[in-house]
């Protein structure tokens, strides 16, 4: 689209919620209205809202106290990718193409640009509607922190609080009955959250999707704790960690979701082969949904604000197509393209995985 002075700005929350996500919100509202006397539209339920056609005008009463809180006053969902969306036809669900309803809503409402909120899957449909004609500005949001093009997504750390915090009970119940816990954390095809909580909560045993484990490895390290006095185990495990001669665990496909695999079980798969292979009474906490809710840290509601104000200075200067980043200490952006051409995946050889290798903990590769 021709470049002008914008003067209605959409936002929209895409994807799984977020600890953050209202924080962001309210970075982009304040300096919109105030400084530059902006019109907010709020796309309601992600792209799902923006195919229906559902949207409200953000005041700012709607934004006043909320940086706080979690989840979205906008409603997000994982189920609206515009160009695989799921409709109801004559032989069931049916995917089609609703990209053309999403531009139609675009220009009826009056829109000069959208900020999309969230992960790879909603960077993924925001690169596809700027080549449609939208003016389009990125802002990363993902708990799993796999986004190659910034050092830091928000909602990472308080994810990561969260799992810490829930090692830290863990280990005096594991100590008390001596049992081995298995706590199953996010993390689809990134570990990050595993390997730093796991770190941080003094995890004996971290399994992530990136190295692959042995059976014979995660048994001989319990069964030496056990043996050697240290009567209880703690394993941390990334939802998508799989054995080295298995496939992932899923729970379900589900062709609504932009992702149709929803992980989960390989907590409960590993808490059972450690019970019968070794005879150690074993129990799995799956932290799940707990990981997502909540009020955001200070840490993800600072970096959720300048976040949200990084994005407002990109779409009235007209750089569209691109997404917010933080790079060291700086916020600044990069194409949307280049965010999604890799995913931050843990480096297998990296600073971080010496580390904790230092100080003993086990991958289950060796």
């Amino acid at each position: 689209m021709i470049n002008k002075k914008i003067k209605r700005l959409g936002i929209l929350t895409g994807g799984g919620d977020c600890p953050g996500l209202n924080a962001v919100i309210r970075g982009v509202a304040k300096p919109a209205m105030n400084d530059h006397g902006l019109t907010i539209v709020g796309i309601e339920d992600g792209f799902e809202g923006f195919v229906e056609g559902r949207m409200r005008e953000i005041s700012r009463d709607d934004i006043a106290g909320i940086i706080g809180e979690g989840g979205t006053i906008l409603g997000t969902s994982n189920k609206g990718d515009p160009f695989h969306y799921p409709s109801e036809g004559m032989n069931g669900v049916e995917i089609v193409d609703a990209s053309q309803r999403v531009l139609k809503h675009y220009k009826g409402w009056g829109l000069d640009a959208l900020i999309t909120i969230g992960g790879d899957g909603t960077m993924h449909i925001s690169n596809k509607l700027g080549d449609l004609g939208m003016n389009i500005v990125g802002v990363p949001k993902t708990i799993d922190n796999d986004l190659e093009a910034t050092d830091q997504t928000f909602g990472f750390d308080t994810a990561l609080s969260i799992a810490t915090e829930a090692i830290d009970r863990l280990h005096t119940t594991a100590s008390a009955h001596h049992r081995v816990m298995v706590i199953e954390v996010m993390g689809r095809y990134a570990g990050w959250i595993a390997l730093e909580a796991g770190l941080a909560g003094g995890a004996d045993i971290i399994l992530m999707p990136e190295i692959a484990f042995n059976w014979e490895s995660v048994m001989r390290r319990v069964i030496e704790r056990s043996t050697r006095g240290n009567r209880y185990s703690i394993v941390c495990i990334a939802e998508g960690a799989k054995a080295a001669d298995e496939e992932i665990v899923i729970r379900e496909t589900d062709v609504k979701r932009t992702d149709p695999i929803r992980f989960g079980g390989i907590g409960e798969h590993v808490g059972r082969r450690i019970t019968q292979e070794t005879g150690l009474e074993t129990r799995t906490t799956i932290l799940g949904h707990l990981q997502r809710g909540g009020s955001p840290t200070a840490y993800d509601r600072v970096l959720a604000t300048r976040y949200g104000t990084k994005a407002v200075q990109l779409a009235v200067n007209g750089e569209f197509g691109r997404m917010v980043s933080l790079r060291g200490l700086n916020v600044t952006s990069v194409t949307i393209k280049e965010a999604i051409s890799k995913q931050r995946l843990v480096p297998v050889d990296g600073e971080i995985i010496n580390t904790a290798r230092a100080v003993g903990t086990s991958f289950g590769d060796e």
